[in-house]
């Protein structure tokens, strides 16, 4: 079981960081004001979707214990990230704010996971 849930938790990196190399590789048109929301952003919240729920699962079932309040906030997060990127994919030019807002809250994710008591991003 910890093999595969490693593997989910490799997984689940590489959607953060297709999400904030999204990010950060429009920093530069941000501050020009011509930011969009790339594919890479979306596909990396929704890789982070899959894999966290999979994770919490796979955790419970090893009998692990998983700190719902953690998971709860960094749940609401992702699910802010997801809808304003889903919602203004299509668009050439993103808002400033809406767009520096996804970043901030990315970030925010990534504290929220590393920081604390824990050892493991999940347990307890």
């Amino acid at each position: 079981m910890d093999v595969l849930i490693n593997v989910f938790v490799a997984l689940h990196i590489i959607g953060i960081a297709s999400l904030l190399g999204g990010f950060l590789t429009q920093m530069k048109a941000m501050g020009a004001g011509t930011a969009r929301f790339v594919p890479a952003m979306l596909h990396g919240a929704l890789t982070m979707l899959v894999t966290g729920v999979a994770l919490v699962g796979l955790n419970q079932a090893d009998d692990q214990t998983v700190n719902n309040i953690k998971i709860g906030v960094k749940l609401a997060l992702l699910v802010v990230i997801l809808a304003l990127v889903y919602v203004k994919r299509d668009e050439e030019r993103v808002e400033k704010g809406a767009f520096a807002a996804v970043g901030g809250l990315t970030v925010a994710n990534i504290f929220i996971a590393t920081l604390g008591p824990e050892t493991l991003p999940l347990r307890t």
